[in-house]
């Protein structure tokens, strides 16, 4: 594949950790997250780049069974939107510790949440519980986050001054609500019901919490179906990457080499002089033109540093 190093700029300019980088990627329950996550696998992979990873899951404050009880004691005093985006169902100052200390000294902890028998067999023990937590390896490259709150501001955290390029993953909500209601159906086996009264509980934390995030991050992808999605709560099938485009937005487009990228990207254009529009079916090579030379830079700077 070709590839221009100067084809971005990492973090809008800004340097924040220099010889500890950190990636940050921000996304909703469904939002597509884990498929964006192994994007950059492969992007690592390719270019020989050790990351350690930490998930979002990992610095939920209570257990499965614990946010269950902790619901109900919410909503018998009132409170029927306690939900895993609220700050409070999240450690949030450990995480702000994480990132901290990562980009002073390469440095840090986290743990695992277990979602299934298949994670449980490999961390010894039940789902719905944590691993121990154990270091991160000392000898990364960069930091990688995957979760809810990578760009979160509340009253007392602030994350994304710690990281240095921040990637939003934002399908547009009735989207969002299709892929959550597919995927917990047939992994977690809720009934649409069961998983309607789930996005409802989160809704004002979506809107105080997660939805501000995207206006921090360096780049955002947002995934567009052009089928009728008006009723998600009926969708038979999630729209394939054929029945979508993509939005990609920059933060910061100085720097940016549009011509290449829309060379590079076939079937593709800008709505805005910040923004490419391309098909869906495209986002992995869109992805991989645009995150290459990112992290390439990011590694160019450590190198300097070191």
């Amino acid at each position: 594949m070709a590839r221009r190093e100067g084809a971005c700029r990492a973090g809008g300019g800004h340097r924040m950790s220099t010889k500890h980088p950190i990636i940050a990627i921000t996304g909703s329950s469904g939002a597509g997250t884990t498929s964006v996550k192994n994007i950059f696998d492969h992007i690592f992979r390719r270019e020989h780049v050790k990351a350690a990873y930490i998930e979002g899951d990992a610095f939920h404050r209570y257990d499965r069974q614990a946010m269950k009880e902790k619901m109900a004691e919410e909503e018998r005093n009132g409170n029927r939107n306690f939900s895993h985006f609220s700050p409070e169902a999240n450690i949030l100052d450990r995480l702000q510790e994480v990132f901290s200390e990562f980009g002073r000294k390469g440095r840090g902890q986290t743990r695992h949440y277990i979602h299934d028998e298949a994670e449980a067999k490999i961390y010894g023990s039940a789902p719905g519980t944590f691993s121990e937590w154990s270091s991160l390896g000392e000898e990364s490259d960069l930091l990688f986050y995957e979760g809810l709150h990578g760009c979160v501001k509340t009253d007392t955290v602030d994350l994304a001054p710690l990281a240095d390029l921040k990637i939003g993953v934002v399908p547009v909500i009735n989207l969002e609500w299709i892929q959550k209601i597919h995927r917990d159906k047939a992994s977690r086996g809720y009934s649409t019901d069961a998983v309607m009264d789930v996005i409802l509980r989160r809704m004002p934390d979506y809107v105080k919490y997660i939805c501000p995030q995207f206006a921090r991050t360096d780049i955002n992808f947002q995934r567009v179906p052009i089928v009728d999605t008006s009723d998600p709560f009926i969708a038979r099938w999630i729209p394939t990457a054929d029945e979508s485009m993509i939005v990609i937005r920059f933060a910061n487009p100085r720097g940016i080499d549009f011509p290449y990228l829309l060379s590079m990207i076939h079937g593709s254009f800008m709505s805005r002089a910040n923004s490419i529009v391309a098909p869906g079916n495209k986002l992995d090579i869109a992805m991989q033109l645009i995150l290459t030379p990112l992290i390439l830079q990011l590694m160019e700077r450590r190198r300097r540093a070191s």
